[in-house]
């Protein structure tokens, strides 16, 4: 039975299935997610980023800072769950998840100055930077920090009852042993010997 974050993720991704094939060969549902749920966290982050200005006195970078924290926290969570549906241990893919949170930083700096510095608006070029950011960070999800996706544990089942084992029947008896041979019959001559033998012992002497 699938987990409720496979179910959230089916619902965000099923619509992947119902492209043409040869879409669907570059558009996978895993991209479509990690998209979706970078919205999301994006939203999350300027929503929060506007209740820490409007109702704290934190400077702006320091905000900034947790909105963005927050935000990317977020965003390894349910990617990790619902998106990727790894099962690996959390640990170590949180340590690569912030290795890849410090490159989006620097490529985001770095693009956006070098766009800048090019010609291009400055608001040009940060779009263009998160553009490189967000490739950049779906591919290292997808082949680095999520790469050992363990599948889920099964779940307990329940004994089934075993059927009683049919007991031996009890040992028969023997079957009777023959009866022992009979004598052969008396031969004629051992016949007549008897009767001649009788016949001697019934006369009377004279």
């Amino acid at each position: 039975m699938p987990s409720r974050s496979e179910v959230v993720g089916d619902l965000l991704t099923s619509w992947v299935d119902k492209l043409p094939a040869r879409v669907r060969r570059v558009v996978t549902r895993d991209m479509a997610g990690f998209a979706e749920l970078g919205a999301f966290t994006f939203a999350v982050d300027l929503a929060l980023l506007a209740m820490l200005r409007a109702w704290t006195p934190l400077p702006l970078p320091v905000a900034v800072s947790i909105a963005y924290v927050v935000a990317f926290a977020l965003n390894f969570v349910l990617n990790r769950t619902v998106n990727f549906r790894s099962h690996a241990p959390a640990g170590p893919q949180a340590a690569r998840y912030a290795v890849v949170i410090a490159g989006d930083y620097l490529i985001t700096v770095g693009a956006s100055t070098a766009l800048a510095a090019a010609g291009l608006p400055f608001a040009v070029a940060r779009v263009a930077a998160s553009g490189i950011v967000a490739v950049f960070t779906y591919s290292a999800s997808r082949w680095w920090v999520f790469r050992d996706r363990r599948p889920a544990p099964p779940a307990p089942t329940a004994p089934q009852p075993t059927a009683p084992q049919p007991t031996a029947p009890p040992p028969s008896a023997p079957p009777p042993s023959a009866p022992p041979p009979s004598a052969p019959p008396p031969s004629a001559p051992a016949i007549a010997r008897s009767t001649e033998l009788s016949t001697t012992a019934t006369q009377p002497a004279e």
